[in-house]
C-alpha cells in the first residue's frame, strides 16, 4: 500500500488468483466495499470509462483499458500480469484514474488517454497529477517481435521515441522498455517529471513475487494496481 504524504490516494499492486476472498481482502484495504472495487473488461487498448460522483447506477463493468473517477466511495482498478499498471491522482480535484498498459497500449497511448480522461471529464491540470507505473515486464525481459516496434510506428510515435523505447537483446530481437514509454508519454502529456514514479521491477525476474504470463503462461494468476480518491480531512 502507498499512501501519499497529504494523503491524497491510497494504492497497491496485490496479487489475484480469482478468489471472491481475494478480492475482499482488496477491497477492505482500499477502504470500500466489494461492490465499489470497479474494474473493467480489458481489452489491450486505450478507451476510457467513467464512474463519475453522484451516479446511483449499479456499476456495469465497460469494456476499456482506463478508468478514471472521482466518487470518493469507489476505487478503481485494472489487472495485470507483466502488463504495466499506472496510477494517476490530481492532488487538487482529487479524481483518479488507472490505465492497463501492455505493449499494445502503450502503442496506443493508453496513459495519455488517462490523462485526458482526467483533463476533459474532471477539469485536471497535467500539472497537478502525480503518476505511478508499477511492476511489470522490464526491458530485461522485454523480448517482442519485430511487428511489436511496427506496431508503435503505425500507432504514428517518432523514430526518436521509438529508438529511447526499443533496444536489441541478447539474440537479435527487439526488447520493450515499458517502463520509458510510459514514463515519457506521461511527461509528454504534460506530468511534470518529477511527479512521475516508475517501479522498476520487472515481473518475469521476480516471478517468485509477482504474477508473470512470460514466466507462467496460462497458469499465470493475475495483480492488480487500484486507487481511490480520499475526502479532504475535515
Amino acid at each position: 500500500m502507498i499512501d501519499t504524504a497529504d494523503h491524497l490516494f491510497t494504492s497497491g499492486s496485490l496479487q489475484l488468483r480469482g478468489d471472491p476472498d481475494e478480492w475482499r481482502r482488496v477491497a477492505g484495504a482500499l477502504g470500500v466495499t466489494s461492490e465499489r472495487l470497479l474494474l473493467a473488461r480489458q481489452v489491450h487498448g486505450a478507451g476510457a470509462a467513467f464512474a463519475r460522483r453522484g451516479c446511483s447506477t449499479a456499476w456495469q463493468p465497460p469494456e476499456a483499458d482506463v478508468l478514471a473517477t472521482d466518487d470518493v466511495s469507489a476505487a478503481i482498478g485494472v489487472r495485470v500480469a507483466d502488463c504495466a499498471p499506472v496510477l494517476l491522482a490530481d492532488r487538487r480535484t482529487r479524481a483518479v484514474a488507472a490505465a492497463h498498459a501492455g505493449w499494445r497500449g502503450t502503442a496506443l497511448g493508453a496513459v495519455r488517454a488517462a490523462v485526458e480522461a482526467l483533463k476533459t471529464e474532471f477539469g485536471s491540470d497535467p500539472g497537478d497529477l502525480v503518476a505511478a507505473v508499477g511492476p511489470c515486464l522490464g526491458p530485461c525481459c522485454g523480448e517482442v517481435g519485430d511487428e511489436v516496434v511496427q506496431a508503435f510506428r503505425d500507432a504514428g510515435h517518432a523514430e526518436a521515441a521509438i529508438a529511447r523505447w526499443f533496444s536489441a537483446g541478447p539474440s537479435g530481437r527487439p526488447h520493450v522498455d515499458l517502463w520509458r514509454a510510459n514514463a515519457d508519454q506521461l511527461e509528454g502529456a504534460g506530468i511534470r517529471p518529477e511527479h512521475i514514479h516508475v517501479a522498476r521491477l520487472c515481473t518475469r525476474t521476480y516471478a517468485g513475487i509477482f504474477h508473470s504470463y512470460r514466466a507462467a503462461g496460462d497458469q499465470a494468476g493475475r495483480m492488480i494496481g487500484a486507487i481511490r480518491c480520499q475526502a479532504p480531512e475535515p
